[in-house]
């Protein structure tokens, strides 16, 4: 099936292209939409400019679209752009978030396309390490719920990040996956990038409780 799959460079969105590549779907685009405000309701906005490094380590072509960022109007902004794809479907990374989905179902019923969500339903803690065993390198670039500190930033996803996430989980109701917007996440690498993603210069921003890690410079290397 002819598909475009929605990415952000978090973690989410990036196994859901790599199910749908394994899968043999023909991922023909990558979308991105650029919201104008952070506190858009669908859609990422920390560093969602390397989408278009994310784009060239697949190997697969990026089209990308600003939106108002205004809920609801937003979903009308993607649904706009998928409009104009040579499509049959559309790929999404949406795991417990019935908002999302609801609307990229919506979307895809309008447009006669078919609404494929790999992770749907699934486990956190499963495709937390599944991830790992994947090898995908990901990082922490956003955290905004409490019990996490500026020391999450930057830090790479791994067992004893996960233990940590659970132990959150128990105190705080952190959603593991951080679905509910507790955090962010950038991948760095993983099997489907044919290069890795370098980050060569960023900078904390700490607010209030919460913060992210701003990607100012970074570029593709060869992976070892």
């Amino acid at each position: 099936m002819r598909v475009a799959a929605l990415i952000t460079g978090g973690k989410d969105s990036t196994l859901a292209l790599h199910r749908a590549l394994k899968q043999e779907h023909e991922v023909k685009h990558l979308v991105t939409m650029i919201p104008q405000r952070r506190d858009s309701w669908m859609f990422h906005s920390v560093n969602i400019h390397l989408t278009d490094l994310v784009a060239e380590a697949v190997g697969v072509p990026l089209v990308k679209s600003e939106t108002s960022g205004i809920k609801e109007v937003e979903v009308g902004d993607l649904k706009n752009l998928l409009a104009t794809l040579d499509i049959d479907g559309v790929v999404s990374g949406a795991i417990l978030s019935t908002y999302q989905k609801t609307r990229i179902d919506s979307i895809c019923r309008e447009l006669n396309l078919k609404s494929i969500v790999p992770l749907w339903c699934e486990d956190s803690m499963a495709l937390l390490k599944e991830m790992i065993g994947l090898d995908f390198e990901t990082i922490f670039v956003g955290v905004y719920a409490h019990g996490f500190d500026d020391s999450w930033l930057g830090r790479r996803i791994d067992s004893v990040a996960i233990q940590d996430l659970a132990r959150l989980n128990m105190l705080y109701q952190v959603s593991p996956i951080g679905e509910g917007g507790e955090y962010e996440t950038l991948v760095l690498d993983a099997p489907i990038f044919e290069k890795r993603i370098k980050l060569l210069q960023i900078e904390k921003v700490w607010e209030d409780q919460a913060g992210y890690l701003l990607v100012k410079r970074a570029k593709l290397v060869d992976k070892n």
